[in-house]
């Protein structure tokens, strides 16, 4: 997948830039279930402790899904940036979670 450049920010504006309009929330979002190899070592780790890498992978991935999904969305409405950029997780059934990406789109001044 090819996402065209658009800045993201956490900020409520782009470094440089006057935001002229505010066109809507985007969102992208991407449910990832677990795996049951990744269950088990998971186990074994809350014995010993330490990160579980397989889990670690997993949520960067579904990050990086879920913005590009959002940034998506973005263009498709025109926009030339989306600010106040966040993320969140919800479980969606037992073994099932959501990450999703949220945040305003808006359209620079040329």
């Amino acid at each position: 997948m090819s996402i065209t450049f658009i800045p993201v920010t956490s900020a409520d504006h782009i470094p440089g830039e006057t935001i002229i309009d505010h066109i809507d929330v985007v969102y992208g979002n991407t449910v990832r279930a677990k795996h049951i190899g990744r269950d088990i070592m998971a186990g074994l780790k809350t014995v010993v402790g330490g990160e579980i890498r397989g889990y670690t992978e997993m949520l960067r991935e579904a990050r990086d899904e879920a913005l590009d999904r959002m940034k998506e969305d973005a263009i498709d409405l025109g926009a030339d940036a989306v600010i106040n950029v966040r993320f969140t997780t919800s479980m969606v059934m037992q073994g099932m979670a959501e990450m999703l990406a949220y945040g305003t789109a808006v359209r620079l001044q040329e």
